[in-house]
């Protein structure tokens, strides 16, 4: 009998009683590598967590069968969110009864034909809320490859033609990892490091990997407790700084280094991403409040608090000068960014898990069922340009590249946008 198994540096094969190293696991590869464009849309939320693209035009209307440019069927579940770097979409899936076969797959971004798909066998827990499942963090990816974190605290990275490059059982290099609900806070990249967050109850911290072997640049301590929040670069002076929030307040660390610069622990939060505008910061407590920040961190009291700016799973959005949140409870709500003013608070059908994202002047809210609120985005009022259904429980946020949408529901990956 012939098993696929993984130990903490190697992938292997067991066949016959050998153990050989298999650095392609399964699927056909090919392609060229690609460079960075303008319209890649590379991690959670796209450029820097900002759920912003300045591509246009973007899709208004659609239906499963009306403006889909192509759909793929999926291996298994997850809550990840697609990400577009040049002409291909990454995308991760679990399946299995235990969740335990762990999938990464890319994409043809204008055809939606399959490139390649590497699977693994999880080396870690695989226990978890039924909401969520092994594939909850985003990958993240550059014109060099693709980076992808699975629950189980599996980590690989992968050349664009699905080569692996190197791989890591986190589980097996520190043991005490646990989650029993699921963890979920996504990768991002910055300056040749791969930031990798993993707050939970056991061993907790913030790494920088080297992006080229997987090795630890620096590891950072961080207070043993569930946490899901994907951190953010702040540009610097002195050098950028990665700002990751959690159950004890906001974090500052020094990209570099790993050293703590900065913390605000008046913050506490544990699955919204904050929002970063020149020297301001939008942090979703007590609804959402907007802090100034300087050098040395956040300045005094806020400068505005909206309750009415309710999240949830969901993070807010900040495009035109609005903050837009939808929340688990129903509710799509949009306030002024200068002054926190109310804009309007609609009742809508369905809670909200994915993250509203924007671009084109229109700002796409897509709540558990499918149904995605198209809202005009250049009016103060609620104005719902269209109300599209994909019938299909949709948790995660979408990405958007190449005037389309590219969608993940519970079965399928959509492209959603003109053939």
């Amino acid at each position: 009998m012939t098993q696929i198994s993984v130990t903490s540096r190697w992938i292997v094969w067991r066949s016959s009683g050998m153990l050989l190293p298999l650095l392609i696991l399964s699927g056909l590869s090919f392609g060229l590598l690609l460079p960075l464009q303008g319209a890649d849309w590379p991690q959670f939320r796209g450029p820097n967590g900002s759920g912003v693209s300045t591509e246009a035009p973007l899709p208004v209307e659609w239906s499963r069968t009306h403006n889909i440019a192509w759909q793929a069927s999926l291996p298994g579940r997850g809550v990840s969110s697609p990400i577009v770097v040049g002409d291909r979409v990454y995308l991760t899936a679990s399946s299995g009864p235990r969740g335990d076969r762990l999938h990464l797959l890319a994409y043809d971004a204008h055809r939606g034909t399959l490139l390649w798909h590497r699977q693994l066998q999880a080396t870690g827990p695989t226990h978890c809320h039924p909401k969520t499942c092994m594939a909850a963090h985003t990958p993240a990816a550059d014109a060099q490859g693709v980076y992808a974190l699975f629950a189980s605290g599996d980590l690989l990275a992968c050349n664009p033609d699905g080569s692996l490059r190197w791989y890591r059982s986190l589980a097996s290099d520190y043991p005490t990892i646990s989650n029993q609900v699921g963890m979920a806070a996504s990768l991002i990249l910055i300056e040749g490091k791969l930031i990798v967050p993993m707050d939970n109850v056991g061993e907790s911290f913030l790494a920088a990997l080297d992006i080229r072997d997987g090795r630890n640049l620096w590891k950072a301590e961080r207070p043993r407790e569930i946490n899901w929040v994907t951190p953010v670069v702040r540009p610097h002076t002195e050098g950028a700084e990665i700002l990751l929030a959690g159950p004890r307040g906001l974090y500052a660390y020094d990209v570099a280094t790993g050293q703590v610069r900065w913390s605000f622990k008046e913050a506490a939060f544990t699955v919204p991403l904050p929002l970063l505008e020149d020297e301001a910061v939008y942090l979703p407590v007590q609804g959402v409040s907007k802090f100034s920040l300087g050098p040395d961190g956040i300045r005094g009291k806020p400068l505005w608090q909206n309750r009415s700016l309710q999240t949830g799973y969901s993070s807010p959005l900040l495009y035109r000068g609005r903050i837009y949140t939808a929340s688990s409870t129903g509710f799509i709500t949009a306030a002024d960014a200068t002054s926190g003013k109310e804009l309007f608070r609609e009742r809508v059908k369905g809670a909200f898990s994915a993250s509203p994202v924007a671009g084109d002047g229109k700002v796409y809210c897509f709540n558990e069922t499918g149904t995605c609120y198209v809202l005009d985005a250049r009016t103060d009022t609620f104005e719902l340009l269209a109300t599209n259904s994909l019938e299909e429980e949709t948790l995660a946020t979408p990405a958007i590249a190449h005037q389309r949408l590219y969608v993940r529901t519970d079965k399928t990956l959509y492209a959603i946008g003109l053939k």
